[in-house]
Parts: C-alpha cells; sequence; structure tokens
C-alpha cells in the first residue's frame, strides 16, 4: 500500500437494474421511452423512499413520492453506459474500468443446435428445454420427464446465460459441474459469447420441485485488469458480496459473501460495515432484476425499492467518519417496457461520507468506470484506462 486514502473503505452498492431514465442511445437498443424508476414510482402512486429522498434521489430527476432536497446529502448524478451492451457483466465490468465493445450474446429463440448437438455428444445425455424460461416454470414443466429420461434441462433468460437444471438424485453434483465446464469451454467461442454458465441442481418430486443452494456460475473472465485487481495486488481488501464474485470470476475478490436476497444482501453488507479492512466491499441486489424487473412486475419491484430503503438507516449509522458510500445500478429494467429484457438507461449515482458538508451536483458521467476511476484515484493504485474520477469533486 502507498498513501493514506482519503477513504479507508468504500462501500459500492449496486441497486441492480434500477435505471433512471432512458440513455440517449435507448431508442439502437429498442428501449425508446425506458424509465424503470419513473415507471415503478407512477404504477406505485408514488415510491416511499425516504432515506434515498435525503440522499437525493430526486435531485437527479423527480420521481413521483420523492421530494427534491434544498440540501441533499449526498452528490448525485447520472451515468450513461460507454460499453455496447445493457446487460449485468458489461455494466459491472464497464464500473471497475473496463469497456466492452463486443456485446454478449442473448439466446431468445434459444441455442443453436450445433452447441447443443456437442454439448449431447461430449456429456452423454440428451437435453431438453433450450427456450427462455423462467427457472421454477421450467422445473415444473420438464421436471419429470427429466427425472425419467435423465435429459439435462437446458433454457436462458433475458441475460446471456446458459442454464443447466438437474435432480441431485438424477445426475450427481459432480456431474452436473463437470456437464457445465464442458459447456463453459463450448461457448468460449466468439460466434456464441455466452457471459455466463449456470448449474442449477434441485430436489423434490414433481408438483413440488425445489432448487438447491449448489448452484454454481461459471463466468467469462474480464477482459482486461479491473481495478478489483489492482486493489488486490497493491494489498487492499476487496469484500464481494451477492454475485459480485461470479460477475467477475473470482477476479480482483479476496473475501466472497453469497446472498439469498435483498435483504440478506443488507445483512451481509452491515457484516462488512463492522469488519476493520481498508479497500471496497462491493454489493450486488439482484432481486430488483430477477423477481420484479424480468418479471414485469412493478408493484414488487417498488415494495422491493421501499424494503431496501428502510434498511439505510443501519447503513449511515455504521459509517465512519473515513468510510465513503456509492449508490448505483448497472443497466435498467423497466418493469413496464414491452417484453422481459433489460433496457437501456441512465443509472442514479449517489455518493456519501458523514465528513462531507453536504452534497451538490456533479457532472453527468459519461461512462460507469468513473467510479472504477474514483475508487482506483482514493487507494492510490493504477488507474483503469477508462474513466474519470471525480474524487476531488467530494467537499
Amino acid at each position: 500500500m502507498g498513501k493514506t486514502p482519503q477513504f479507508k473503505r468504500i462501500f459500492l452498492i449496486v441497486m441492480d437494474s434500477v435505471g433512471i431514465g432512458e440513455a440517449p442511445d435507448a431508442e439502437k437498443f429498442g428501449d425508446k421511452g425506458a424509465d424503470t424508476f419513473g415507471h415503478i414510482a407512477e404504477a406505485m402512486n408514488g415510491l416511499n423512499m425516504p432515506n434515498m429522498e435525503k440522499l437525493g434521489l430526486s435531485n437527479i430527476r423527480e420521481i413521483k413520492g420523492i421530494e427534491k432536497q434544498q440540501q441533499p446529502l449526498a452528490y448525485f448524478t447520472k451515468m450513461q453506459e460507454a460499453s455496447n451492451g445493457k446487460d449485468t457483466m458489461t455494466g459491472h465490468w464497464e464500473i471497475m474500468g473496463l469497456n466492452i465493445q463486443t456485446p454478449f450474446r442473448v439466446f431468445p429463440e434459444g441455442f443453436p443446435d450445433e452447441l447443443l448437438s456437442d454439448l449431447e455428444a461430449k456429456t452423454g445425455r440428451k437435453i431438453i428445454g433450450n427456450k427462455p424460461a423462467s427457472g421454477t416454470a421450467i422445473l415444473d414443466e420438464l421436471g419429470k420427464e427429466h427425472m425419467e429420461t435423465g435429459a439435462l434441462i437446458v433454457y436462458t433468460s433475458a441475460d446471456s446465460v446458459l442454464q443447466i437444471a438437474a435432480h441431485e438424485e438424477i445426475v450427481s453434483l459432480d456431474e452436473l459441474y463437470n456437464i457445465c465446464e464442458i459447456a463453459r469451454e463450448l461457448t468460449l467461442d466468439e460466434k456464441y459469447m455466452v457471459g455466463r454458465i449456470i448449474a442449477r441442481p434441485f430436489i423434490g418430486e414433481p408438483g413440488n420441485f425445489k432448487r438447491t443452494a449448489n448452484r454454481h456460475d461459471y463466468a467469462l473472465k474480464p477482459f482486461g485488469r479491473t481495478v478489483m485487481n489492482e486493489l488486490k495486488d497493491s494489498g487492499f481488501d476487496v469484500l464481494a458480496i451477492g454475485k459480485i464474485s461470479d460477475i467477475y470470476d473470482g477476479e480482483g475478490v479476496t473475501k466472497s459473501l453469497r446472498t439469498v436476497s435483498n435483504m440478506d444482501g443488507m445483512d451481509k453488507l452491515a457484516d462488512t460495515l463492522g469488519m476493520d479492512f481498508t479497500g471496497l466491499s462491493f454489493l450486488n441486489l439482484v432481486d430488483f432484476d430477477a423477481l420484479y424487473g424480468h418479471r414485469r412486475d412493478p408493484e414488487g419491484y417498488g415494495k422491493a425499492l421501499e424494503e431496501y430503503d428502510a434498511r439505510l438507516p443501519e447503513v449511515f449509522e455504521k459509517l465512519n467518519d473515513d468510510d465513503l458510500l456509492i449508490i448505483t445500478a448497472d443497466h435498467g429494467n423497466d418493469p413496464v417496457h414491452p417484453g422481459t429484457d433489460h433496457t437501456r438507461e441512465y443509472v442514479p449515482l449517489l455518493v456519501y461520507s458523514k465528513r462531507m458538508d453536504g452534497g451538490n451536483e456533479l457532472a453527468v458521467r459519461k461512462t460507469f468506470a468513473d467510479i472504477g476511476a474514483t475508487v482506483a484515484e482514493n487507494f492510490g493504485v493504477k488507474m483503469p484506462e477508462h474513466g474519470e474520477s471525480f474524487l476531488g469533486d467530494l467537499k
């Protein structure tokens, strides 16, 4: 470690998919009119988020139910994505300093026959499914056939994922994990560009299947060194909460804390607030995206936002004077927009520390990588190729 950091600990919260209005290039992605935060607030007839309100959420742009603050507590702005994509991995990788111009592929019509034939040949098991589906609905539909035949259930989602479900009593975990490693090797080819292979083991009987906690993700490694790599190699701590470790395939992570829900994520964040470390605590709250955005449930999404907001006082209380809190998102997923896919949107940026005299407006950021650049400058590690630090703007 070199110089003494301006902030000893940085806590970064990514509200997965909580966009704040269409990006300038939204039309190119089929997302004209997308507005995750705005449309949820309208569906709820106003959001009740007093803590995000105090930070200055409606100072970024006014949101129904959330009052604009004369003196917000946080520095505030919005960020535009520079990478060519709107998926979880692209957004997160950009936050940590990368710029991804070859987008990950999604498979709304299922995976190519050639890929599945190769997978069947190398695993010795037939494949059923091969379509976008809810992870629970596909088990109701095909779980019985899988148990009778031993065929693998392969499905995808609006993300760049190939998911393989198998009953733990039909296909052992070791075999399922090996199958996923084979699938990972097959999909490294540029013509596939699949972001993650996910093992989805389950148990139970037809009509009563339950996914187990033995899920395992096989992600691509980031296409370059991230700020997390620089932090770890310089002796700083990088605590990855939720699916952060999976998103970066463990790169630059010193400790990984798994979560099962948004509230569990906030519990784990509280745990890291109680730890003595120097570096980054990085949390992803996935329920917003997985349970509500993709399922086009604006009311459920709104309630989840309010539940998250209600946990923030605990965070504020546990922050030390030399801590920095950064709250943002990785893309949009407007639950009233057509389809079930992510939406190309600006994301909010709120930056708070107890030592600040109060908040102020930051310039609109041209890339999510400005967060990575700020983290890098704070800890005196090598700056990423992309992004401009706003550390000097925090008074």
